[in-house]
């Protein structure tokens, strides 16, 4: 199971993650449509970025999906990330409260 802090790696693009909240739907977590590996792991070269998730990652900015889960991009790539075939969406910014 991935825990909070695991540093992940795309096997397709440049695209790494630090998971911030941790949920057992990560065990499925890819990007580009290949399984993430540990920073460091070796990449399995026979894989291809999938036509269907390449809308890219934004560097800093964080990834979230229905379960909780929620990662940030690290460093930006070419593929998007899904839990599965599920996109993971852009985190939004909580508004500030008005200062009168």
């Amino acid at each position: 199971m991935i825990k909070n802090g695991t540093r992940l790696q795309s096997q397709v693009c440049d695209t790494q993650v630090i998971v911030v909240r941790a949920s057992g739907t990560l065990d499925g977590l890819r990007a580009g449509g290949a399984p993430m590996v540990p920073v460091g792991d070796p990449i399995d070269a026979s894989l291809s970025l999938n036509e269907a998730f390449s809308a890219g990652t934004l560097m800093g900015k964080r990834y979230v999906d229905a379960a909780g889960a929620e990662v940030l991009v690290t460093k930006a790539g070419a593929g998007s990330l899904s839990v599965g075939e599920t996109p993971l969406v852009v985190k939004e910014a909580k508004p500030l409260p008005a200062s009168d």
